[in-house]
Order: structure tokens, then sequence, then C-alpha cells
């Protein structure tokens, strides 16, 4: 008989199946599962922790025993007439969702599927032939039809997608930081929607058709992000020949547009035809050509796309159709388009150097990347660990030495507030100095208070005493902070707590002023 603790638990289980697994939400549900037996984790949701695996995370463990045990309980129970519910029944659906994506999805070696061969393809067949026998034993269940219609290839799919997805996100974008945690949050929310259930039913082969503009600073880790995206594309899988529809090894595509002539940019994207122009002496296939229809074409810096090659990208939002240089033949575009921008395209659209039909088209999903310094705000600790990932790629078994005397020495010589203000990228490169040189010289820019309109105007506005209290220490903080760039050290300077200074901070007068990286 299914008790009403199984059906609790049962219940949790099913919103825990499908919640975004980056959001606080998910270790809620795991600790509402499991009850006492729940072991608290460090941080407020998932991020990368390079001492244990997924799989090894005892909360984990412990949700997958309990997962098992009762899907060959209730099985049993279903197998022998017992009659249940319709939501009963969701709920046992979902369970064994959970337990086949945990039995045998995990097995999948995403990265070895990336690079592609013969060998991950035998694996595949493999692993396929087992699910299918454990799908069918749980859910073929003569006297209750209702599972009948499943289709255990997309159940394939759409878990191994889960899998590709959750990977690529958890491994490559990193930091413990409440920002962090919103960026890998917002990015699977970019490839599955915010209802997953939805999502597997009727959109997974229509979201290549919603373009992802992603904004921030430059080095705040766009491409990574766009990368991700484009690894965790929903892929057909063939149960006939046991194999998935296409590959991964030529799915992402990235084009930087800032680097080339508008002439070379459109060839590149669109191809071109044999004698389109002076040294066109063969047919080329572009860029959005080439590109497979798992995969995706990411355009970096769209914001300093030519103006007449912003029409004919237009059409590719719009429909998917181009054609290239010099032919008249119209060709389809089968992936998904990613593009990227460190520069305000509102200002663009203002000045008349951006389309807005082009703009809107190109928003319908966006992401935000936060800056290095958005996240130490949050979590200073967050820097540690950011450190190690960039230091794990250098020397491996010796990261955590140099993580040690990297940190030692950005604590001794610029300090935890240090405004970073190229960001990760600037992270990555104090790392290799220290690595190399054991010093790392951070670019400084001085500019005078006085040289800033608007500093000058709300410091006059208070010698006349048109300010009130409130107003006077919102300007004050926003103009130490926007020279130091820190809210750590402009709290340290005007004897405030951190939090304060942050709530104090006006936002409209602060895009006015020069921010600079703080001193120590």
């Amino acid at each position: 008989m299914i008790t009403p603790a199984d059906r609790r638990f049962l219940a949790v289980l099913s919103r825990l199946a499908y919640c975004n697994p980056f959001l606080p939400v998910r270790l809620e549900l795991e600790h509402e599962a499991l009850g006492r037996e729940y072991e608290p984790e460090e941080y407020v949701a998932w991020s990368k922790d390079f001492s244990r695996q997924e799989n090894e995370r005892p909360n984990i463990k412990r949700l997958n025993a309990r997962a098992e045990k009762l899907a060959n309980r209730i099985r049993t129970k279903l197998h022998e007439g017992e009659q249940v519910d319709e939501a009963t029944l969701e709920f046992y659906r979902d369970l064994i969702s959970y337990v086949l994506y945990y039995r045998f999805v995990t097995q999948l070696d995403v990265e070895s599927f990336v690079r592609g061969g013969a060998r991950v393809q035998k694996k595949v067949a493999e692993i396929w032939g087992e699910f299918l026998l454990h799908f069918q034993h749980f859910l073929r269940l003569p006297k209750h039809p209702l599972f009948d219609a499943e289709d255990p290839a997309h159940w394939f799919a759409s878990l191994f997608q889960v899998r590709r997805a959750f990977l690529s996100i958890f491994d490559n974008i990193l930091g413990e930081s409440l920002p962090a945690v919103q960026l890998r949050a917002m990015v699977w929310q970019s490839v599955f929607t915010h209802d997953m259930r939805r999502y597997r039913r009727v959109l997974y082969p229509r979201m290549r058709e919603l373009t992802t503009l992603i904004t921030g600073p430059s080095g705040t880790g766009k491409e990574l992000v766009a990368r991700a995206i484009s690894l965790s594309q929903y892929i057909e899988f063939d149960a006939e020949q046991k194999i998935f529809a296409g590959g991964l090894q030529n799915a992402f595509s990235p084009l930087n547009l800032s680097a080339l002539s508008p002439t070379l940019i459109e060839s590149e994207l669109f191809g071109h035809c044999r004698g389109a122009f002076t040294g066109a002496l063969a047919d080329r296939q572009g860029w959005l050509e080439n590109c497979p229809a798992q995969g995706a074409v990411f355009l970096d810096e769209i914001g300093e796309l030519d103006p007449a090659i912003q029409v004919k990208l237009l059409r590719v939002v719009q429909d998917g159709a181009f054609s290239r240089i010099g032919e008249a033949q119209q060709r389809h575009f089968a992936g998904k388009l990613l593009a990227a921008t460190h520069r305000d395209l509102a200002q663009a659209m203002h000045e008349g150097r951006f389309r807005e039909d082009l703009y809107y088209r190109l928003c319908s999903d966006q992401i935000k990347t936060p800056t290095l310094r958005n996240q130490l705000d949050d979590r200073p600790e967050a820097l540690r660990g950011l450190i190690a990932f960039i230091a794990q790629r250098l020397v491996a078994s010796e990261a955590e030495t140099l993580t040690d005397e990297v940190e030692a020495w950005i604590m001794t010589h610029i300090g935890i507030g240090y405004a970073w203000p190229g960001n990760i990228r600037e992270l990555e490169q104090c790392v290799r100095n220290v690595l190399v040189r054991q010093k790392y010289e951070p670019q400084r820019r001085i500019i005078s208070p006085s040289s800033n309109s608007e500093t000058a105007t709300w410091l006059r506005e208070a010698e006349l005493g048109t300010l009130t209290f409130a107003e006077l220490l919102s300007r004050y903080c926003t103009s130490v902070y926007a020279r130091l760039g820190s809210y750590q050290q402009t709290a340290e300077v005007l004897g405030l707590d951190r939090r304060t200074v942050r709530s104090k901070i006006d936002r409209e007068l602060l895009k006015t002023m020069a921010t600079l990286p703080s001193a120590n």
C-alpha cells in the first residue's frame, strides 16, 4: 500500500525533478524530502566543489536510495493491480524519470560525447539498451495504460539534455556568490524556460527559434554562457539505430564581430558564391549554413555590426532565411542564434547605429553577466573558489598550492576591496602573473573627483544647503563608491556597514560618474 509518507515524498520529489537545480529551491526541496537525514550544504545553492562530484554528495546518495526503493515497491503494487488516483500516477511517472536519470543517464560521459567517436556511440547504445529495459519494466503496466503513450526515445533524449545542460553550466559558470547563482539559474532557464514540463511536452524542438542576447561588461564570461547554452540543445535519439541524431563536435561557432571588417563578417556569416567579389575564387559556406540543428552561432559584440548587415541578420532572426553573397537562392538556418555585447544598445538605437526591429528580435531572451566586483561584494570568500578554478586549469595537481600563493598575494598587495575592472579575465591574468613572476601589477587610473560635473553639482547643492540629510548621505556614498569601486572599501572609508553603503547608492547618479579600481 502507498502510505501518506510515501505520497509526501513523491510530491516533493516530483517538484525537485522539474525545478531549476541552480536556485536555492533545489536544496530546500532536498531538505524537505530527507527531513532529519538532510546534511546541510555550505552554499545557498549548488556551486562547484572540486572535492567531490554530484553523485558523491551525501544528500543525493540518500535521495537516490529512497527513490530506488520506493520505485520498486510502487511498481510491484501497480503491477498487482492496486488502484491509485491520477495524481499519484503522475508522481510515480516523475519518480521513474528521476530514478532512470541517476541510474543510467549519469553514466554517459558528456565530454566524450562532445568529442565524438565510435567508442562513445557504442557506450550510448549499451546504456540505451539498459534504459529501455527498465523503462518498460516500470512504465509498461497492463493494468495502468496511462503510460503507454510515453516515448522512451524522447525520455532518453530529454534526460540526456538535462545532463548535458547541468554539467555545461555547473562546470563552467563558477562562483559561490548570489550573482553567480542567479547567472547559472538564468542560463538553465534560457535552455528549458521556467516550466520544464511544458518544455519537455512541446517546446523542445522550438527553443532554437528564440535568440538569446547576453549583455555585460567585458571579461564577465559572456562567451562561457553562450557555449553552455549551445552545448545544451535538445538532440533527438534514433531508437532504431541506437544513436543520437547529431553530435556536438561543431555545435558552437563563435564569431567576434569587432575583430572583422563588414565585408569579411558578411562572408563568414552568410557564405559567398564564386566571383561574388574580388578574391572569391570558389563557393564558400558560411557559419549559418554550416551550423547543425543542434548547434548555435554566437555573434560576439553584436553592437559593432554594420547597419547593412543588420538588415540581412534581421531576416535570419525572423524566419531563419538567408542567401550567400552573390546568389538569389534562399537557404535556411537550422541552429540557434546567440548574441552578446558590452555596449548600451539602447543608446546605439537612439543614435541610429542599431536597428530597433533587430534589437527587439534579439532580446526575446536576455541574460546579464555580473561583474567580478558584484560577486565579491556579495561574498568576498568566493574569490578563493574562482582562483582555484583558474589554478586547476594551469597546474592541475598543484592547484591548491598556487591558489594559496595567489590569494595571499592579493590580500597583501591589492586587498579584497580591489575593483577588478577587467573582471574574470583580469583575475586570470593575475593568477598567471603570480605563477610566473610572483607578483601582479594592475593598471591604475586616476581621475580627480572635481573633474566630474555631476560630482561638482551635488557638492554645490550641499554648500547651498538644498539637500536633505538622506540625499546628502546617498550622494556622498555614491561619489566615494564611484572612485573606489568597492562596497567594502567604501564602507571602511566612511565608517559604515557594507550593506548600508549598498542601500545608499544612487544608481542613476552612479551611471554619470567615473568608477575607478580601488588601490587596495
